[in-house]
């Protein structure tokens, strides 16, 4: 069995990967180095077979099953002890792997984990899409240390530090697999985006711990899959946020906070007409009219989760309302969030 694999799931990147896989191939050591092509449309294969066969295999899938279909198709064949899910779209640095790994040897029960995540464009800030490791607020919206919305910090080394998280980021994740195999992988109803999210809340649940480890920096570009402005990732964003509250929020609260956010989404789609925006609020509008027509299946794979998971675990929780802390009391940063208790 090799001990680690970096599986990158490719769907029409043959830029990224002809710009960011020397860096995986040069700084990855004796881990085995796997691209997935999703059934791309250019000629990603062609350059993979041409410029990188000697360093890399290539698993080929039959058609395009999106980011967690991708992954859960091409890691039923990758026999290694850690899997890491690693982005086209991403620029690795020296001794990226290595410091992970230790960290999953210190200790058993940490199964998930991520580095830090800085802008490839802006390489002194962080990266949206995960920064120094997410968490979540008792509504479900997720943010992380050094990110809140769309406020990201600039990197003074205030997260260099080594902690548990809520949610580690789908654009570099270190997980045990064995422990991915336990919990299914990754929920394909989601399609792409939050779906790291459900998977880490489900090893919360299951008594594991998520990390975040500062001893190692990746830099990631960002909106490879989806920009960050496309109405096709805020139909994704607000859909598989409330399948997430569905899913995993106790009993004694779910009664009262879906509805909330389903307020507080309308209020948002209404701020996009507002800012010019229509075909987004229109996405919020279709992402709450999915959520309604698959509301049965969520409620089964509620019922199989707690079957599976019955803990509920609110530790690294945040327990206030995120929108209220960065809208109305405009606190920006985790360190000014009242009642989040920073991992340092």
């Amino acid at each position: 069995m090799t001990e680690v694999a970096v599986v990158i799931l490719n769907y029409n990147g043959r830029n990224f990967l002809q710009q960011f896989l020397p860096s995986v191939i040069a700084f990855s050591g004796n881990a085995k180095i796997i691209v997935a092509d999703n059934f791309s449309a250019d000629d990603s294969i062609r350059i993979l077979e041409d410029n990188f066969s000697e360093h890399i295999e290539i698993l080929r899938l039959d058609k395009n099953y999106g980011f967690c279909g991708g992954y859960n198709r091409a890691l039923q064949k990758v026999d290694a002890e850690f899997y890491v899910l690693l982005n086209s779209d991403v620029e690795v640095t020296q001794g990226w792997i290595e410091p992970l790994i230790a960290l999953f040897k210190s200790n058993k029960n940490i199964v998930a984990a991520q580095p830090k995540i800085k802008s490839f464009h802006n390489k002194n800030k962080f990266e949206y899409a995960g920064a120094a490791g997410g968490f979540i607020d008792s509504l479900g919206y997720p943010f992380c240390r050094g990110r809140i919305f769309d406020h990201i910090e600039e990197d003074h080394g205030q997260y260099n530090d080594t902690c548990q998280v809520f949610w580690a980021t789908g654009a570099c994740l270190f997980i045990r697999a064995s422990v991915y195999r336990e919990m299914g992988g990754l929920d394909e109803d989601f399609f792409a985006h939050m779906e790291e999210i459900d998977l880490c809340w489900r090893l919360n649940r299951a008594g594991y711990h998520v990390y975040y480890c500062g001893e190692s920096t990746v830099y990631h570009v960002g909106g490879g899959t989806l920009s960050k402005s496309n109405p096709r990732k805020t139909e994704l964003n607000f859909r598989n946020g409330l399948s997430l509250l569905l899913k995993h929020l106790p009993a004694s609260v779910i009664w009262w906070k879906i509805p909330v956010r389903l307020i507080l989404d309308w209020m948002a789609a209404f701020l996009f007409l507002l800012r010019g925006s229509p075909a987004d609020a229109w996405a919020i509008i279709r992402a709450h009219l999915t959520f309604h027509l698959r509301i049965t299946k969520d409620f089964a794979k509620r019922r199989e989760i707690e079957r599976i998971t019955p803990n509920y675990s609110a530790t690294t929780i945040y327990p206030r309302v995120l929108p209220v802390q960065f809208y109305l009391l405009k606190r920006d940063e985790t360190s000014k969030l009242k009642g989040f208790n920073n991992p340092r």
